[in-house]
């Protein structure tokens, strides 16, 4: 598994993004997706996740409301952020799972992130 996170860049605060992750030439069958970012001088932290199926969805608890994480089964995961803040500047990576729980961040596979900054 490969996973590349992409369509990150500088979005005014208010504005909107949607993150993509895709697995370059093999699809997700059976992986829970997670989404986590990482601001300047800070720790990683979790965004949100979905399992395989699409049946569970998770969100940080300061995120919903304006995060949502949707996706394609066969080939792509994507983070719509909405009303974005210049707090939520971070690199934001996905990350692929075969087990529970999505909040850990033990995830077996990690992609290259994507750059957003909220300017403000």
């Amino acid at each position: 598994v490969q996973l590349q996170a992409y369509g990150g860049g500088l979005v005014q605060a208010g504005g909107s993004l949607r993150l993509s992750c895709a697995d370059s030439g093999r699809t997700f069958n059976g992986y829970a997706m997670g989404w986590f970012r990482q601001a300047p001088g800070k720790e990683r932290e979790f965004v949100g996740g979905i399992t395989w199926k699409g049946s569970v969805l998770v969100y940080a608890d300061s995120l919903k409301g304006r995060f949502t994480i949707s996706r394609d089964n066969a080939k792509t995961v994507y983070l719509q952020m909405n009303n974005l803040k210049p707090e939520d500047t971070a690199v934001y990576y996905c990350a692929a799972k075969l087990l529970p729980p999505l909040r850990s961040d033990s995830y077996n596979y990690w992609g290259q992130g994507t750059l957003v900054t909220v300017s403000s």
